[in-house]
């Protein structure tokens, strides 16, 4: 039966990823363009062996028409809340029908953990379904015993070839499932080895036409590279509706999940766990976990309100400036690009006379949180000056603005609502953007505006 399946299918062809000839078997070199290992396994499909079943998401061809964009009917599609907060923040508000939902990270971060704790919350709703090609069914129950899940409706299923798990759900189709993970898939179709860029390719796009048209949510779990980016074809995630990231520090128990991609809602959306014996637990004031409130003040720190989607954020920046015994000094930075920090050090010394090529500069950011926006630039600054200096900023201060190459303070976006975040939790001076300063006042807070960063030193 399998081979006559893989005779309709049609045969297996290699592909060059840079000039895309096709070739009937692997070389080493592409004839065509002459690049080296850039041929990849796919497959070669003719119109005999189209299955309507499996051809785009609709389920039958017949069904599809050119329509007018103002008639295509705006419904929103139902979604459904996980239960847990932090996860219903990063996905949009809840799980959508017929969404596939990829999530990558570190070994041993957490993601297994937090998928089970989903499945096992919502199998009393809903059907739901765990297929694991990494571990045994026994594996997976010790865990959800030691985390203390029910389990009496949770179905759990441990195959690694997509065909066999697609016949086996056909006829029943739960309407959560998570494939754990992604790279252990294979399909019969493909003659190359599991974890291949073909074969996650293949095995991801059935298990994505599948949710489509039976509107099961599928959650994909994908290994990570050692730069920290997922694994497999970049395609990959351009198949999905959303991507995930979890991201921490090994020796921390807090978990970062980050959102890079969704279909159904914002991007960079931020949720928050900490890591406990009994599982991933939310944390909801993540602000108070990064920020350290010295006992004293101290040089060298300032508290920057930083927006992840559509939730202020207050971390702590770290500066520490020292001599430094080498030709070259170093710019170390964690949470932060370090050329931006090079550009920000050159501002400093063009616009304000301040030199430091002959120190050492480290600035961190507390928590392991990232902060890709321009509004830290301020901060930094305003840390490495107060280290450089040793000369200790007032505990109760916040500040936040992007800092130009002609050495201006220029306005970020959601400035009110980042002084009202800190005024929340009890800070009583900012310095900020002119251009960011609240027309009305805040209660309990003095917010000092600034429009160049000459001005900023004038302050303190």
């Amino acid at each position: 039966m399998r081979k006559n399946e893989n005779s309709r299918s049609g045969k297996t062809l290699f592909v060059c990823s840079g000039c895309g000839s096709q070739f009937p078997k692997w070389v080493g070199q592409c004839p065509d363009c002459q690049a080296w290992n850039t041929l990849s396994e796919s497959l070669s499909v003719g119109k005999a062996s189209r299955n309507p079943r499996f051809d785009g998401y609709a389920g039958d061809a017949n069904q599809n028409r050119i329509q007018v964009l103002s008639d295509v009917s705006t419904e929103v599609r139902s979604s459904t809340p996980t239960g847990i907060s932090e996860l219903d923040r990063v996905l949009g508000g809840g799980l959508v029908t017929g969404s596939v939902i990829l999530i990558g990270g570190d070994p041993g971060i957490g993601k297994s953990t937090l998928l089970i704790q989903t499945l096992a919350t919502l199998s009393g709703a809903i059907p739901a379904l765990y297929v694991s090609g990494e571990e045994s069914p026994e594996q997976i129950s010790l865990r959800a015993r030691r985390l203390g899940l029910p389990g009496e409706r949770l179905g759990l299923l441990a195959e690694t070839c997509v065909e066999r798990i697609l016949a086996l759900v056909r006829t029943d189709p739960p309407a959560l499932m998570v494939v754990d993970s992604i790279q252990t898939l294979y399909t019969e179709q493909l003659q190359s080895a599991p974890g291949s860029v073909a074969q996650v390719r293949e095995a991801a796009a059935q298990l994505v036409r599948f949710a489509k048209q039976r509107g099961t949510i599928v959650f994909l779990v994908g290994h990570v590279t050692k730069e920290g980016a997922l694994a497999g074809p970049r395609v990959l995630e351009h198949m999905v509706d959303t991507v995930l990231y979890f991201e921490g520090e090994s020796g921390s128990q807090l978990r970062l999940v980050r959102t890079i991609k969704n279909r159904f809602g914002a991007v960079n959306e931020l949720g928050v766990f900490a890591m406990t014996d009994k599982g991933l637990r939310e944390v909801s004031n993540p602000s108070a976990i990064f920020l350290s409130r010295h006992d004293q003040e101290v040089s060298g720190s300032v508290v920057l309100v930083t927006r992840e989607g559509s939730r202020p954020l207050l971390v702590e920046v770290q500066a520490l400036v020292d001599d430094s015994p080498l030709s070259n000094p170093r710019r170390i930075t964690l949470g932060l690009e370090q050329n931006r920090l090079s550009m920000l050090l050159a501002v400093l010394h063009r616009h304000c006379g301040i030199a430091m090529y002959d120190q050492d500069v480290y600035v961190n950011v507390v928590g392991g949180v990232r902060i890709t926006e321009t509004a830290a630039d301020l901060v930094v600054l305003l840390a490495v000056l107060s280290s450089f200096r040793d000369r200790n900023l007032p505990r109760d201060l916040v500040a936040f603005g992007e800092v130009g190459l002609a050495g201006e303070i220029r306005p970020i976006p959601n400035g009110q609502e980042r002084l009202r975040e800190a005024a929340k939790h009890g800070f009583r001076r900012a310095i900020v953007p002119k251009a960011n300063q609240p027309k009305q006042k805040i209660k309990g807070l003095e917010v000092t505006g600034v429009e160049r960063l000459s001005d900023v030193l004038d302050t303190f």
